[in-house]
């Protein structure tokens, strides 16, 4: 290991009535890929009324109610500003 303190712990919270699951899913593998060294966990949460929320140490990152659906790009970035600032997400950041 480089060093680094693992510590991010990213939950995503998904409506199972709107059947989310593949959406949270996919997100999370996008995650853990980018962010394998950084994470101890990142947990799916089934959850109600249309939820998609994206949470890094139980602080909220991303709320579909109040920016729509995230773009991976944009909730990599919202992630790596909590658990690796300065991490280059190469292609990503641009």
């Amino acid at each position: 290991m480089s060093g680094r303190t693992t510590h991010g712990r990213v939950e995503i919270e998904y409506c199972t009535q709107c059947k989310w699951l593949p959406r949270a899913a996919w997100l999370a593998q996008e995650l853990l890929t980018t962010f394998e060294a950084e994470l101890s966990e990142l947990a799916l949460k089934p959850g109600k009324g249309g939820v998609f929320v994206v949470r890094v140490d139980d602080e909220v990152v991303w709320d579909r109610k109040e920016r729509g659906f995230p773009e991976p790009t944009a909730v990599k970035q919202a992630v790596r500003d909590r658990v690796a600032p300065g991490k280059s997400l190469g292609h990503s950041d641009k």
